[in-house]
């Protein structure tokens, strides 16, 4: 459909929209890091000021606000909050300095000890630089910490504050330790901003993919079954199909070649990729045969990475230089032993598929392959409607001691990205640490209609697991050479993807991936077998059709269509029955009125095909 021009009025009415409120996230901002370490050092007083017996522990600050965690003897109630907040506002107008001090680690001992706060001695024990810092709240309260800070508590704005909920969680993460109760809180410069921050938490709330899923018929929990092991119902079954088939056809036009490999494997396997050194913690239970075996470490575990898997593919025969690249492709489904407190909804789940493929190519194919891999990506988001990105060059820290391999694999594993990042003019940034243990990768970093990050498609450079796996191919001058790896997930995971895409769209999915794409809505019983004639045809065409035989009135079939969020729905009265015709009315478009079967086919088919509305 052909966009209508904007009226004088919808113009007049567009102008005046209020500005666009920016929230930067705590990370970009120096003095919302100041704001929210003062605003949370003062909720910390207030609580301890009003719970005499609650000691307090860490209280960062997290990109949209900060939270303290509490060890106090009865839980916080939201009276509690209330109170809390009500006793912060007093210090701030109390106008206390913010004063910065920096004592010995004996000193910090001897204070701690002095006030009987047990968790601050352990805090105290992970601060490796001195002199240690303490940060004091004019002389009334203290507490370890880096900053930044305001120099005044009356630079906080109460009506810019908000204490969110309380959640459990345990000290260190550790759920053998200490039951803690931690606040949520957020802070801004100004009220504004924290009223365009509950606008958007609303807008998240209504565009939940748990919520919407539910709604939609799309997805389960189940408990019996267990957290994070989403259970895919028809239609969610669908839209995945949808979206593997979409890429999966993608691939092939591209040179990719499907394999399949097993759910488990042997722990030696992941010794050698050097996963099971690195990642043990986040792996399901080594499955062994008898204790011995599981004092050895020999057994099998569930595959948490389908790159080894391929590998032996690559290498179960020698290679020639002709053969390369081979671009092995698989959905293949993971599974990590995520913490349960970490679990949410599709976005963060044990069992997950991801659209993984790995590269096999000489070091003189490595530029051009990247660029390829690249340029698919960027064609799934364009067609998924992913407009809003930004590549992140996820590259190693030289400080830390978590990667493997050489210097020189690294900067060449890096330049590679570099090289083609710049060649492409796309927007970039580099984030140091934030590379696989074994190579580096570009991340594409997608924001959402709420403008909120999540990470999606990446691609990595790996010299380093063909070289521990001796992996080879006969090169022209009949030399044996080592290959290059690539991996390269585009949507990242079938699961995060479907979550994001779900709020992304409120769930509202363009033509081509809705579930339903059309609904015939017969008036009467009397339209029922036209209905059923036309969604025939449509189904005959690839077009995903149904009729609505409840027998309700016109709008509430309307309403239950719409609710369902169809793209397209069709009214059928006596009219259309004798004309041949269907009244359309479409979710993107509004009422289009009435229009000849076949053009209704056509239209539709060719939308589909095209990835655009009808």
């Amino acid at each position: 459909m052909v966009k209508q021009p904007i009226s004088p009025i919808e113009e007049n009415e567009q102008s005046e929209k209020p500005e666009k409120i920016n929230l930067p996230r705590t990370s970009e901002s120096e003095e919302l890091k100041k704001i929210r370490h003062t605003a949370s050092h003062v909720m910390a007083m207030a609580v301890q000021k009003l719970f005499p017996k609650s000691q307090v522990t860490i209280g960062p600050w997290i990109e949209n606000g900060f939270y303290y965690d509490f060890d106090n003897p009865e839980p916080f109630t939201e009276k509690d909050l209330k109170a809390i907040y009500k006793e912060m506002v007093k210090i701030i107008n109390r106008k206390l300095p913010v004063i910065r001090e920096e004592v010995s680690r004996e000193e910090a001992q001897r204070r701690i000890q002095a006030i009987n706060e047990p968790y601050k001695l352990e805090i105290l024990e992970d601060i490796k630089q001195e002199p240690i810092t303490i940060y004091h709240l004019g002389d009334e309260w203290w507490d370890l910490c880096a900053g930044p800070h305001l120099e005044n508590t009356a630079e906080l704005t109460p009506k810019a504050i908000e204490l969110e909920s309380v959640a459990g969680a345990y000290w260190r993460g550790d759920e053998n330790k200490a039951q803690l109760q931690r606040i949520y809180a957020t802070a801004w410069e100004n009220p504004e901003q924290l009223t365009e921050y509950k606008r958007r938490k609303e807008e998240a709330m209504r565009r939940d993919h748990r919520k919407l899923g539910k709604e939609l018929g799309l997805f389960i929990f189940s408990d019996l079954v267990g957290p994070g092991l989403p259970l895919w119902t028809p239609k969610g079954t669908l839209l995945r199909t949808l979206l593997q088939d979409f890429l999966q056809e993608e691939q092939v036009k591209r040179g990719y070649l499907p394999v399949i490999t097993p759910h488990i494997g042997k722990v030696d396997l992941f010794k050698k990729s050097g996963h099971w050194q690195k990642y043990k913690e986040d792996l399901f239970p080594m499955m062994a045969e008898n204790e011995e075996a599981a004092a050895q470490e020999e057994g099998f575990v569930l595959k948490a990475m389908n790159c080894p898997f391929h590998i032996q593919i690559y290498s179960n025969e020698l290679r020639s230089y002709r053969e390369l690249p081979i671009r092995l492709a698989e959905f293949g489904t993971v599974y990590r032993y995520e913490q349960s407190g970490e679990l949410g909804g599709l976005t963060r789940v044990r069992g997950f598929t991801q659209d993984d493929a790995h590269i096999f190519a000489t070091p003189e194919q490595l530029d051009e392959e990247f660029l390829n891999v690249v340029d698919l990506i960027l064609s799934v988001f364009n067609k998924l409607q992913l407009k809003n990105f930004k590549a992140r060059l996820s590259f190693r820290d030289p400080e830390s001691d978590k990667y493997i391999g050489s210097d020189e694999a690294w900067n060449k594993a890096e330049g590679a990205i570099r090289r083609a990042v710049e060649k492409l003019g796309m927007e970039h940034f580099e984030g140091i640490g934030e590379a696989a243990f074994y190579g580096p990768k570009l991340d594409f970093i997608v924001s959402d209609a709420l403008e909120r990050e999540w990470q999606l498609g990446t691609v990595q450079v790996d010299y380093n697991l063909p070289e521990r796996f001796d992996l080879e191919y006969v090169a022209e001058d009949g030399t044996r050479q080592r290959p290059v790896m690539i991996h390269r997930a585009p949507f990242g995971s079938l699961e995060r993807l479907i979550g994001i895409l779900i709020e992304e769209y409120a769930g509202d999915f363009p033509l081509w991936l809705a579930p339903v794409q059309a609904k015939l809505l017969p008036v009467t019983e009397v339209q029922l077998d036209f209905a059923k004639d036309v969604a025939a045809k449509m189904i005959m065409l690839g077009i995903r059709a149904e009729v609505d035989t409840s027998g309700d009135r016109l709008g509430k079939l309307i309403r239950n269509a719409e609710k369902q969020k169809i793209p397209v729905m069709a009214v059928i009265g006596q009219k259309e029955v004798e004309s041949n015709t269907l009244s359309i009315r479409t979710r993107a478009s509004g009422d289009l009125g009435t229009m000849s079967v076949s053009e209704v086919l056509d239209n539709m088919k060719n939308a589909i095909t095209n990835y655009s509305n009808f």
